[in-house]
């Protein structure tokens, strides 16, 4: 499915990934776990291929200077140089940190907006599972994005991603800020939708413990680079990594 090696990001003089490989076959959960900073989200912006969004518009503007080093491939073609958006019409969908969603937008809406890349009979097919795996989404279809609880924003944010018909969904850090409530709603439904869809799925989180029984594999990131890999039972089975990321 995807197989990066050997990414590295610098921003102006700090390394921000430094030698990374990671790798997510065909329906599989992996993880990838580390403290603030360890380097998760800007894994995630250059598989999905932000960071050359943001690269550029740093360029534009004076800012720092960015370069992204290392080959990424996706169902078995480089994509490196590929646009964001060309990887979002391949299969490549980003669900970004903190919801991000339309804030002065309805919930409906928001969803269509994510639909962009769908044929008409696609989104309504989507639009319909968003329901079945959210029902919550469903009563709050007219409800401002700007009004919803933060567990609501986040469910908004994986439907439309959903909606966008992801081959392999990236989904960075979606527990981050909720109730142990509602972290359980999120990852059970993020095992629905790989068991249901066959969507391959890679996860970011500081802490491990919520997503661990839902990963096949997982990888621990500190200071940017790749410390340690494995199942997730002989990670679980590490005691300074049970001590570090899974609170145990």
């Amino acid at each position: 499915m995807l197989e990066a090696n050997g990414l590295m990001v610098f921003y102006e003089n700090m390394l921000a990934l430094n030698n990374v490989s990671i790798r997510c076959d065909e329906n599989q959960i992996v993880g990838v776990f580390g403290a603030n900073s360890a380097g998760k989200s800007t894994l995630m912006y250059t598989l999905s291929g932000i960071i050359e969004d943001i690269r550029k518009k740093e360029e534009m503007a004076g800012g720092e200077r960015i370069s992204v080093l290392g080959n990424i491939t996706y169902l078995g073609n480089e994509i490196m140089g590929l646009k964001p958006s060309k990887r979002a019409k391949n299969g490549i969908v980003l669900c970004p940190e903190r919801r991000r969603i339309f804030k002065e937008c309805n919930v409906l809406e928001n969803l269509r907006i994510g639909g962009y890349l769908a044929t008409p009979a696609q989104a309504k097919d989507t639009l319909e599972y968003v329901f079945k795996v959210f029902p919550a989404l469903e009563k709050l279809q007219k409800r401002i994005g700007g009004f919803l609880s933060g567990g609501e924003q986040q469910m908004l944010a994986i439907g439309r991603a959903l909606m966008a018909q992801p081959k392999l969904l990236l989904l960075d850090e979606p527990l981050l800020g909720l109730s142990p409530l509602m972290q359980v709603v999120l990852v059970r439904a993020t095992k629905e939708i790989r068991d249901e869809k066959g969507v391959s799925i890679i996860i970011t989180e500081q802490y491990a413990r919520p997503v661990l029984p839902i990963v096949d594999y997982a990888f621990i990131l500190e200071n940017g680079a790749a410390v340690l890999e494995g199942t997730r039972d002989e990670l679980m089975n590490n005691p300074d990594v049970r001590s570090a990321y899974f609170g145990i």
